[in-house]
């Protein structure tokens, strides 16, 4: 849990920074095509807004589980996946085609996707803090991307955290382009 947590800090700071890099650089397009820093940022709170939505469920179960099974059993035989998420963090690691509704519209306000991205730090503080005790190993759901297969909720967690990372290493990229081509 306290991997998780500093990673999701750590990954939303990283992300939060970018609101304060110059509009130039965040408006930005790679020649190449892709999304600018704006359209990035707003795509990773989108699609942390949906994610978020699974692990409330899934947090929701697991504490319903824990009224009735074995938490020290459980927590003997876990075994956090984080291997298994390593590639959710690298950018192009793995081809995905992003649900539409994950897509970024380019039309929000940027304080308005500085404030998700900042009340959903929040929500994740306050999910693992539900399950101070280890709960959210638990309840395990299935996340089809990259094949993942099953995972808990704090595996969940992680992901979320992964793919801020995966995005932060397209911003960065985008950064360096730029720096070599101001336009």
């Amino acid at each position: 849990m306290a991997e998780v947590r500093v990673c999701l800090t750590d990954t939303f700071a990283a992300l939060d920074a970018w609101f304060d890099q110059p509009a130039d650089l965040r408006r930005y397009r790679p020649a190449a095509g892709g999304w600018t820093a704006d359209e990035i940022l707003e795509h990773v709170g989108l699609t942390n807004h949906f994610l978020l939505i699974l692990v409330d469920k899934a947090t929701r179960k697991a504490l319903l589980n824990a009224q009735t099974q074995d938490l020290a059993a459980a927590l003997a035989a876990y075994e956090f996946q984080t291997g298994k998420l390593a590639d959710i963090g690298r950018h192009k690691s793995f081809a995905w085609i992003r649900p539409e509704h994950m897509e970024p519209t380019g039309t929000r306000p940027l304080a308005e996707v500085r404030a998700q991205l900042q009340q959903q730090l929040a929500h994740c503080r306050q999910t693992l803090a539900a399950m101070p005790n280890g709960e959210g190993a638990l309840y395990r759901t299935t996340m089809s991307v990259n094949g993942l297969g099953k995972i808990d909720v704090y595996e969940y967690l992680y992901f979320l955290a992964q793919h801020g990372q995966r995005h932060l290493t397209q911003l960065s990229r985008n950064a360096a382009e730029f720096a070599h081509n101001p336009a």
